[in-house]
């Protein structure tokens, strides 16, 4: 026991101040999945819009993980990772939960969500194998390949306003259509968009 537990200080003194901030963002990302589930089972307006209102706070902790790293020059790889990791639950899986939540549950609406979730995935794995190169021997990568993955706190905010309206379920805007033996809700082929503008390696966006 006393073994596992020098194992755990050993892992915790091995994180930088940045990493506590980047462990915020996951933590804001995993209670807005919690919310989603819990408006799902209450439908208390309050749930959907706490699930809304955590993907701006992840995005927050999100932009001081980097800044605070820069200016203690603490990068790492371990942080890297924890950045990718954090960002997938947080911009990937959170956004998709409050979707699904929101009505989007035909089968067209779920695999458009999947997508978008695999897209999140693949974009930050290539971002992480390609960061050196693209830094070019500074210590800050010069342009994003594709979207980054935190601009899905734009979906999570047309949700919010379209939940603020009432629009939700059978209401969201679009409406529902069938299409062979499953539903589609128009207004998830946003998330798809999203999904490829991410993967998508034309689209070189300065990073600021």
């Amino acid at each position: 026991m006393q073994r596992a537990a020098a194992r755990h200080f050993s892992m915790l003194r091995g994180f930088h101040l940045a990493d506590f901030f980047t462990l915020g963002n996951a933590a804001c990302g995993v209670g807005a999945v919690f919310f989603a589930m819990l408006y799902m089972s209450t439908q208390l307006a309050f749930h959907f819009y706490a699930a809304a209102a955590l993907a701006p706070a992840a995005f927050i902790f999100d932009v001081l993980d980097g800044r605070i790293a820069r200016a203690r020059h603490q990068h790492s790889a371990l942080g890297r990772e924890l950045d990718s990791l954090s960002d997938v639950i947080s911009f990937g899986v959170a956004p998709a939960a409050l979707a699904f939540a929101a009505g989007m549950q035909g089968g067209w609406d779920v695999a458009a969500l999947i997508f978008f979730v695999c897209c999140g995935v693949s974009r930050l794995a290539r971002y992480n194998v390609t960061a050196e190169t693209l830094a070019a021997g500074s210590d800050k990568v010069a342009y994003f390949e594709g979207t980054p993955i935190p601009t899905s706190v734009l979906l999570t905010g047309v949700l919010a306003f379209a939940g603020w309206q009432g629009r939700v379920g059978e209401t969201l805007y679009g409406g529902v259509y069938t299409i062979g033996p499953w539903d589609l809700h128009l207004m998830s082929l946003l998330f798809v968009v999203s999904g490829s503008l991410m993967v998508s390696k034309t689209l070189h966006i300065p990073k600021l």
